[in-house]
């Protein structure tokens, strides 16, 4: 018997059937859009979510699907954090404009950051990325217009539409982040679906083979590592609009740590994985914050660990069923 041959419109009928939107994806969709009616008591804490689920999501395009990792992700989400800040207080208040500023400004950025990581190893990576981020944390610290170790300070932001003022109870500010997040989804699972997307995974598991098929290696993964500085350029233009205030605190590693944590919590390679991960890792911090202020990070550390070492048969994260069929295995 011979086997079946993959024509091309077999390849095109497997493309939509692996965009095709699953039962589950349109539950948790609906349950995102349903959270700002349910949860408005706890908007703060669900715009972080919101904000630190974009950051998730855009490390998770490079370190999942295309296989670049970074220490350093947290330039993007601080550079995206200054203009935004700076184009509100020096420019036009209005939070929308100043988003796709920040959006297209980070973007340039990743797209001149890219050919750094190109080449080398892993460790090269990790190193290059982590002085990129370290670089830009002592221009912060120096410059005069971003205000130093004080931070940008007296940052005011327009209502959103002209008509939606930022209050006090954040529930502006989370329809304003969710909306975002929702919409860098769409766009993230769009890509990932795609013939681009397949073509990072090919290059991620291995890249001479798949630049020995006749894949331009180099092209695609600056394009991807553009695409995830924008998006993480959104999260950081998100905290500093909402929050009237841009610090080096942004730009520091811990926020690198941080976003590596969530992803590895909900699962690198998986789109919903930096949304379930931020979830997660949020409460978690809220909950252990609140019993012990002094140790959470011992605690959070420990979770870290507990997951890297046991959960490798994902009975520790059963949301990952989903990325292969529903069961563990």
């Amino acid at each position: 018997m011979h086997e079946p041959t993959l024509t091309p419109g077999r390849a095109a009928g497997s493309l939509a059937a692996a965009t095709r939107w699953k039962p589950w994806e349109l539950a948790l969709v609906t349950a995102l859009a349903a959270s700002w009616f349910v949860l408005g008591s706890h908007a703060l804490l669900a715009h972080e979510i919101a904000v630190l689920a974009l950051f998730a999501l855009s490390l998770d395009l490079i370190l999942g699907y295309a296989g670049i990792v970074s220490l350093g992700h947290a330039a993007f989400f601080g550079f995206g954090a200054y203009v935004a800040a700076l184009f509100a207080k020096h420019a036009m208040p209005d939070p929308l404009v100043g988003l796709a500023v920040a959006v297209g400004a980070t973007a340039l950025l990743g797209a001149a950051t890219s050919v750094l990581v190109l080449r080398g190893s892993d460790l090269a990576r990790l190193m290059i990325t982590l002085g990129v981020a370290a670089i830009l944390y002592e221009l912060a610290n120096k410059l005069d217009f971003t205000g130093g170790a004080d931070g940008l300070q007296g940052v005011t932001v327009a209502p959103l539409l002209g008509r939606f003022e930022f209050d006090l109870a954040g529930r502006t500010a989370y329809a304003y982040s969710l909306a975002v997040l929702l919409v860098a989804l769409l766009i993230a699972r769009r890509i990932v679906g795609s013939p681009f997307g397949w073509s990072l995974r090919a290059i991620r598991d291995n890249r001479l083979r798949a630049a020995s098929i006749g894949l331009h290696v180099d092209a695609r993964l600056a394009v991807v590592y553009t695409i995830a500085a924008a998006m993480a350029g959104a999260a950081g233009a998100l905290q500093s609009q909402t929050s009237g205030f841009a610090s080096l605190d942004a730009l520091d590693f811990h926020r690198s740590a941080e976003v590596m944590l969530v992803v590895v919590i909900g699962g690198a390679g998986w789109l919903w994985g930096g949304v379930i991960g931020a979830i997660a890792f949020k409460l978690l911090h809220d909950l252990i914050a609140a019993w012990t202020p002094q140790y959470w990070t011992f605690w959070i550390g420990l979770v870290l660990l507990v997951l890297v070492l046991v959960g490798r048969d994902r009975f520790v994260r059963p949301w990952t069923w989903f990325r292969r069929g529903g069961s563990p295995r």
